[in-house]
């Protein structure tokens, strides 16, 4: 893999083999020690040599232990910290790290000397163009998912009306603060000058996260507030909280970091490691001469976020990127977002039942078929439910499930949930119109990312259901793959229209491709006798020239020239290879100007979101994604590696059996949950 970070330097230029340490913390945090590992730092006990490494905890107290070995023995000394993406909760809440600052000059935030990310700043080229657009696309997506080092907030709380002032609080004793050359005093004057500089504005101060949770003081209080000045502990969206703003105050808060990314040059009242740099205005007394270049915004974020920190990928056990970081903590905060107040199922057999409880009942444990009004109601959309309230949103699988069939009892990997309707009803409007409608303006990041998933799904030839066969071999001619469907199936009662079963359907394709080879193969529940849609074999002699039995249709994607289809899925999965698809009825991804629609498609959709709008909204957006491996929240990406790898368990018979009895017993986790 190639390197994602700066990493720390050494006398001797390369990072030292063995690394010891002297902190209990290394010890409780598994996490910590795993991403240091990775980085080529495996900690050990025991005393160095010269050449050797000692790790210590930023300038934390218990940090003169190490740094007294590392003088003695002349071992290299690595200050380790959070990186500045870390987590839903602080860490003093025991939540494990996103990345790590492993820094062998010193620690960005002491001020009194160079560190590897001042070093950055101040000598690197920052001038590669792919690097500045990473930069660009990544704060972006921090701001639309409304992503900060912590978490715990809610995008739709309201913040207060705009045109206030905000004066950012820290928690007492930080080290960010002592070591910045500040001191309590230091906010007293802030606010002072806040509102000296702004006469008639309303003063917003903002509570740290620790201070809110009960971790830490901080240094603003109620006898501050009064008047024009609002204390603020509500956990509202900081770049919410930043669009309201006229003007940013800080004293070296990550938040005052953040504000230079929407748009404002904050009042600095520390020696943060983001001022110096041509975009604070600096207010601390002693500035520093060595940071004298002006950088862009996307500079000092390339730096800062890309090339300084080790990101660690927690599903896939790896270092990685900072877009695959953003990515997994995107699953991670949605999931929270999402389940932290709970669930009531209702409509979901028991089988079902645990594995939603696994997905969405991480934060509080799942409830089903009660009357609770504190807790929002879930229905499984093709299956209703009469005593669910009518405000309940409805759940289905995702386009990419599992390996092997639903009515077989295979846990999916993705979940949708829909607050407007759902993706197989074209009657009414539903969550993956609206984000499609949306995807019509991609950002450059976000075109790349859906092309490389598009890639990587045909490259890999992962479906819905990855059944995992062999194309049998098939004659000569323009070959045209109908795929059967489910004829009960609610995507055909609601979206099929006039072509409603799989005889016409097959019909309409001869009767409009009379010379071309009909490739017919019926749908894998409906071949396992499980759901309704068989047609005879005398019927399918006249309109099928080829009949297949047993195969995986994903796999025959490759071998076919286009796609006739009512409603299926398969229709989506050709557009992902580049095929032609016809479609009869109104599936979700008819009627974006992608297909030939022989339906009648909703007129609403009438954005043109090309295949990268369409595959952005349908895969990235619109599902929820269960790791099977690690048993947590995870992006498409990893659902796709899971599904191509075969890492998912397959449940036999016996595992059937039980899984409806744990589904009976879902909203006990305790007697089945380890």
């Amino acid at each position: 893999m190639p390197k994602t970070g700066h990493g720390p330097t050494t006398p001797a230029g390369d990072a030292p083999r063995r690394v010891f340490f002297y902190n209990a913390g290394f010890v409780r945090q598994r996490r910590l020690r795993r991403i240091l590992a990775l980085a080529g730092h495996p900690l050990r006990l025991g005393w160095p040599r010269p050449g050797d490494g000692v790790a210590v905890w930023g300038r934390s107290p218990h940090a003169w232990r190490g740094e007294a070995v590392a003088a003695r023995t002349g071992a290299a000394l690595l200050r380790v910290e959070d990186a500045f993406l870390r987590s839903i909760h602080p860490g003093r809440a025991g939540t494990p790290p996103l990345g790590l600052l492993i820094d062998g000059r010193g620690v960005h935030f002491d001020a009194e000397s160079p560190s590897d990310l001042e070093d950055l700043l101040a000598h690197h080229p920052l001038d590669d163009t792919g690097l500045m657009n990473r930069a660009r696309g990544a704060i972006a997506r921090l701001q639309e998912a409304h992503l900060s080092k912590y978490n715990a907030h809610d995008p739709g709380l309201r913040c207060p009306d705009p045109g206030y002032v905000l004066v950012i609080d820290q928690t007492r004793g930080d080290a960010s603060v002592t070591h910045g050359g500040a001191c309590a005093a230091t906010f007293r004057d802030m606010l002072a000058r806040a509102r000296d500089e702004n006469p008639g504005a309303r003063i917003l101060i903002k509570t740290h996260p620790e201070t809110r949770a009960g971790h830490r003081p901080g240094h603003f209080g109620t006898t501050d507030a009064g008047g024009p000045v609002q204390l603020l502990d509500a956990p509202v969206s900081p770049w919410a909280l930043l669009d309201g703003a006229i003007a940013v105050y800080t004293v070296s808060s990550q938040l005052g970091f953040e504000a230079i990314f929407a748009g404002h040059r904050p009042q600095v009242f520390g020696r943060p490691f983001y001022a110096g740099w041509g975009l604070t205005v600096d207010r601390h007394p002693a500035p520093l001469p060595r940071r004298g270049r002006n950088l862009s915004r996307a500079q000092l974020f390339a730096a800062a976020m890309i090339l300084y920190p080790a990101w660690y990928d927690p599903c896939r056990d790896r270092l990685c990127t900072l877009e695959d970081a953003i990515a997994a903590l995107e699953a991670e905060v949605r999931a929270w977002r999402e389940d932290r107040h709970g669930w009531v199922g209702h409509g979901m057999r028991l089988w079902k039942r645990r594995p939603l409880q696994a997905v969405f009942g991480r934060h509080r444990a799942m409830r089903f078929e009660r009357a609770d009004t504190t807790r929002r109601h879930m229905v499984w959309a093709s299956a209703g439910a009469p005593a669910a309230p009518e405000s309940a949103v409805r759940a289905e699988d995702g386009f990419l499930r599992s390996r092997g069939l639903g009515a077989e009892l295979v846990p999916p990997v993705s979940l949708v949930l829909d607050d407007r309707g759902i993706y197989y009803d074209p009657t009414r409007p539903s969550r993956l119109d609206a984000l499609i409608d949306a995807r019509a303006r991609l950002r450059q990041d976000q075109r790349a990312r859906a092309e490389a998933l598009i890639a990587r799904i045909t490259r890999l030839g992962v479906s819905k259901y990855n059944l995992g066969s062999v194309p049998p071999a098939l004659p000569g001619g323009h070959r045209i793959l109908v795929p059967g469907q489910v004829e009960d199936d609610a995507s055909i009662r609601l979206g099929a229209g006039e072509i409603a079963t799989n005889r016409a359907l097959l019909e309409q394709v001869r009767a409009a491709n009379p010379a071309a080879l009909i490739l017919y193969k019926p749908h894998p529940d409906v071949e396992a006798g499980l759901r309704p849609g068989h047609v005879p074999d005398g019927v399918l002699k006249g309109l099928a020239d080829v009949v297949i039995r047993g195969a995986d249709p994903a796999t025959l994607l490759p071998e076919v020239d286009e796609v006739w289809t009512m409603t299926s899925l398969l229709g989506f999965e050709a557009l992902l290879r580049g095929l032609p698809v016809t479609t009869t009825g109104a599936p979700f991804y008819a009627g974006w100007g992608l297909t030939r629609d022989l339906g009648r498609t909703p007129a609403r959709r009438a954005a043109r979101p090309g295949l990268a709008g369409l595959v952005h909204a349908a895969l990235i957006d619109y599902p929820r994604y269960f790791d099977p491996v690690t048993h947590r929240p995870c992006p498409v990406e990893v659902a796709v590696d899971r599904l191509a790898t075969g890492q998912i368990p397959h449940p036999g018979p016996l595992n059937r059996a039980l899984a409806k009895v744990q589904g009976a017993f879902a909203s006990q986790a305790h007697l089945w949950r380890r």
